[in-house]
């Protein structure tokens, strides 16, 4: 919406207007299909005020979209609030974001390198 915003605005291609109960999951059309150059992916990342005022983010974030995909782009929805929550046609439900993805190769090894985290896992690094 801005000229510096990093993502895309994606907007719902409901045909009526689609209700989701608390707890519920939808896929929401958006009307379009695209072809992401090789070596890109599209990552599909919530709108930060539908996240914060009504509990409204893609199930699984973020989504990616790969590069050979050509179908609809389509974001699966969840709301964690605590009242239904009304899709209109045409409204603003996530944001996408193209990115690079880094081509690696993987290594099998016997032994990883030290480092001072070592094999700390979730909630690890603060206090």
């Amino acid at each position: 919406m801005t000229q510096h915003a990093a993502g895309f605005d994606l907007h719902a291609a409901v045909k009526h207007p689609l209700v989701l109960a608390p707890g519920q999951i939808s896929l929401v059309p958006c009307g379009f299909c695209m072809a992401l150059p090789e070596g890109y992916e599209a990552q599909i990342r919530p709108r930060s005020g539908l996240a914060s005022r009504h509990g409204i983010a893609p199930v699984n974030t973020p989504g990616t979209i790969d590069s050979d995909y050509r179908g609809e782009v389509q974001v699966p929805l969840i709301n964690h609030g605590r009242h239904d929550f009304e899709i209109t046609r045409g409204m603003r439900i996530a944001q996408m974001l193209v990115a690079p993805v880094p081509q690696v190769n993987l290594a099998e090894v016997d032994e990883l390198d030290d480092t001072a985290r070592g094999t700390g896992g979730f909630g690890h690094t603060g206090k």
